[in-house]
């Protein structure tokens, strides 16, 4: 037998953390669950991280139905901290910023309440969000800018775009 097939290259450490280059500016904060006598608690944001030290001006709880997907926008000026409260999110990334270092660069993850993360997304990346359940998943979203209501920070291309080389697959 030949073993023709591509080697899987390591994608968590010893320690369980998830191991990937990300966009530039992008930033996944993991944290751990945890469980007391009484449920489960789970820290979201803390100063001392680096996804933690932009100040927090307004926020939003957004739940998505059963395989909805929110896609694509980016803002020009504001900074998104996404975490996953309920059920599993497919995020998608793609950096279409001139300057760069990681121009073209397209990342997927999954996130969940299973394994919690907050994500930091800079401006101009453009991201798109699919609820991978069956059931409605939801995030809250944390904003360095207050959402202003007269000129709103939001860009928006549609899902099917041909600017971003990424089709979200049917669920």
């Amino acid at each position: 037998m030949s073993n023709d097939g591509i080697k899987d290259a390591q994608t968590v450490a010893a320690d369980g953390r998830m191991l990937r280059e990300t966009i530039h500016g992008v930033q996944l904060h993991e944290m751990q669950n945890i469980v007391t006598r009484n449920g489960i608690t789970t820290e979201v944001v803390r100063p001392e991280w680096d996804i933690g030290r932009l100040a927090i001006h307004h926020m939003i709880h957004v739940a998505l139905r059963p395989h909805a997907i929110s896609a694509w926008h980016c803002h020009h000026l504001q900074t998104d901290r996404i975490f996953v409260t309920d059920g599993t999110l497919r995020i998608v990334l793609f950096d279409d910023r001139e300057t760069s270092p990681t121009k073209g660069k397209l990342d997927v993850l999954h996130l969940g309440r299973m394994r919690p993360a907050t994500i930091l997304i800079p401006p101009f990346v453009w991201h798109g969000i699919q609820n991978l359940e069956n059931q409605h998943s939801s995030f809250i979203n944390f904003f360095d800018r207050a959402y202003c209501y007269r000129a709103p920070d939001e860009w928006r291309l549609p899902a099917d775009t041909d600017r971003i080389p990424y089709r979200f697959p049917a669920s």
